[in-house]
């Protein structure tokens, strides 16, 4: 059965919040409203002026973890204080409410009993406090997933330090100091992510939306802090409520455009073996790649 996406090539924070609600969904509670802060000195994150609208629409809480890196030179997230402190410089706390929800352990561990790769995967504490969830992901490459969209944002992103250890690292250590050392193929590691995105959805089960930006399409990620300029023009924002569907489609666009920074695009996600996230999260069946594109 194919899944709903819906599209416009319009990319404004008002259209955010129509596409929000054309999913004609209900968040309940209290919901946790997962972004990526961006690393300091990182050009291209998604700035929370532009998300603003979104965040007040639902009255969300801005989400976020620690990251896993453990030389201090590649960015600054990877302890609380410095982490907020940026958060605090990028303005998130200027407009909004902000959880780094692995500041103070222990971590929760939910199980993934299909796991291709992992079976537990661990989460900032925090996360059991929010009702329902929406993703707001920024479209763009990745230096070692190919790509980054809704999978990341729900896996590595929703990973507390530990998490992320286990996913980089195929499940073989939750030290984040040893992971770079036995750091997993790119079998393993589109599959790890695949398996942690599956936890989060399985708990917020029908309480969970996806939105997604093809804005500032650089082959590199948010997290880091000398990222290259974007190689494409933007595209447009989508939104569902499968997150498999939503970033297929968005590869669909890039691939399907006759933008000439796509093959340069198209090289990050196919050397880092990138499409193999969006098969294994369809194949742990929690979303599917058949898509109707709904363009508004």
């Amino acid at each position: 059965m194919k899944s709903t996406v819906y599209f416009t090539k319009t990319i404004t924070p008002e259209k955010v919040v129509e596409l929000y609600h054309a999913l004609k969904v209900q968040l309940p509670g209290k919901v946790a409203i997962k972004v990526h802060s961006g690393e300091k000195g990182n050009q291209n994150f998604l700035c929370p002026e532009f998300w603003r609208p979104m965040v007040e629409e639902i009255h969300g809480t801005i989400v976020e973890c620690n990251t896993a890196y453990g030389d201090a030179t590649v960015g600054v997230r990877d302890h609380t204080e410095a982490h907020l402190k940026l958060m605090e410089e990028h303005e998130w706390t200027k407009y909004f409410n902000v959880d780094i929800m692995d500041a103070e352990g222990p971590d929760v561990i939910w199980p993934i009993p299909n796991g291709k790769i992992i079976k537990e995967n661990h989460l900032g504490k925090n996360i059991v406090n929010y009702d329902s969830m929406l993703v707001l992901a920024h479209f763009k490459g990745h230096p070692m997933g190919g790509y980054g969209g809704a999978l990341k944002q729900l896996s590595i992103g929703c990973a507390s330090r530990a998490g992320k250890a286990l996913i980089h690292s195929a499940g073989k250590t939750d030290d984040r100091f040893k992971t770079w050392e036995q750091h997993a193929s790119d079998v393993e590691f589109p599959e790890a992510m695949a398996d942690a995105a599956f936890s989060v959805v399985e708990h917020f089960k029908n309480r969970i939306a996806f939105i997604n930006v093809m804005k500032n399409l650089s082959v590199d990620c948010d997290c880091c802090a000398v990222a290259e300029d974007p190689c494409m023009k933007d595209i447009g924002i989508l939104s569902s409520i499968d997150p498999v569907a939503i970033d297929q489609a968005c590869i669909d666009l890039v691939i399907n455009s006759n933008d000439p920074g796509k093959d340069h695009f198209m090289e990050r996600v196919n050397s880092r073996n990138g499409i193999h996230t969006i098969e294994a999260a369809a194949d742990l069946g929690y979303g599917s790649r058949e898509y109707e594109l709904i363009e508004l």
